[in-house]
This record gives structure tokens, C-alpha cells and sequence, in this order.
């Protein structure tokens, strides 16, 4: 259990790290756009959508990261004061209740959709758009998968920790 949960939280650092990248070239393509739109009195279709597909991903794909983190927005006015055991029946009965069907819910109902979409090859409605909206819709189901697998890491932690057996959450590895 523990070296599955250490290699789920490992990934969910590479892929944050490499979020964070993107953030940065998120900043600097809005930057392009705004300097080539004001300065130069040229607009591209293309840059403007590449910024909303980079903030698609570090959004969707982030999602999991940031439970690692236990960073999701939370009303924890009893939560906080709870031992470490109670925290961690909480957190278990909270995976299995509502991160886990709401994952699965996520998941299947987005499937179809994310198909007929690739069967498409589907594009931007845009001239001059970008012609990945397939891939862009792709995160429909990536997110929910990644909120998941950190899910059971998460649930993994804490199971070993009903079981006396506590694992210190890994240091994250900030690469910026």
C-alpha cells in the first residue's frame, strides 16, 4: 500500500511541476496576444485559443495535484480540531461517497461526448482557430482519472494510518 501511494503522489508531483511550466508559458502567450492586439493592431484566433486550452489543462490536469495538497476549497470548521484518526475516517468516507461517484459520474457521462469528438477530429468554429478541440475535450476524462488515482493514494495514506502504520505525506519536489 505505502509504495503504491508513494508512486501515485511522485506522479502527481511530475505532472504539477510540469503544470507549473505551462502557467508560464500561459502568461507569456497572453502576453504575445495583448502586445500584438494593442501594439501592432493584430489579432490571432490562434494565440487567443492557446491560452484558453493551456488554462484548460493546468485547471483539469491540476485537479489531482491539488488534493495531494489537500488544497481544494473546504469549510473545515470541525475537521480541523479532529485527531488524526477521525481525519482520516473523514477523508475515507468522504473518497468513497463523494470524490469516487462523482469521478465515475464524470467519467462515463463525459465519454460519449470526448469520442464523438475525436471521431470528428473536431476543431475550432473559429477561422484561424486551432484545430485541437478533441484534444482539449480529452481532459474531460483525464481529470476525473488523475482526481481518482490521487484519490486512492490519499485513501491508501490514511487507511495505513487506522492501521497504526503512518506515512508521512512525500516532501513535494517544487522544480520552479
Amino acid at each position: 500500500m505505502r509504495k503504491l501511494a508513494l508512486a501515485i503522489s511522485r506522479s502527481s508531483d511530475w505532472l504539477g511541476n510540469g503544470l507549473a511550466w505551462l502557467l508560464l508559458l500561459m502568461v507569456l502567450v497572453m502576453l504575445t496576444v495583448v502586445l500584438l492586439r494593442y501594439g501592432f493592431d493584430y489579432g490571432s484566433i490562434g494565440l487567443q485559443e492557446s491560452t484558453l486550452y493551456l488554462h484548460a489543462l493546468t485547471f483539469m490536469l491540476g485537479a489531482g495535484y491539488t488534493l495531494k495538497f489537500d488544497d481544494h476549497v473546504r469549510v473545515d470548521v470541525f475537521y480541523r480540531n479532529f485527531a488524526p484518526r477521525t481525519k482520516a475516517w473523514v477523508d475515507i468516507f468522504g473518497f468513497l461517497f463523494l470524490l469516487l461517484p462523482v469521478c465515475l459520474f464524470l467519467f462515463f457521462s463525459s465519454w460519449d461526448y470526448v469520442i464523438g469528438s475525436w471521431l470528428l477530429l473536431e476543431g475550432s468554429p473559429e477561422p484561424g482557430g486551432l484545430p485541437l478541440v478533441f484534444i482539449l475535450k480529452t481532459n474531460l476524462l483525464l481529470m476525473p482519472m488523475l482526481l481518482l488515482l490521487q484519490g486512492i493514494a490519499q485513501t491508501l495514506i490514511h487507511v495505513l494510518t487506522l492501521l497504526g502504520l503512518p506515512m508521512e505525506q512525500p516532501a513535494d519536489e517544487v522544480l520552479l
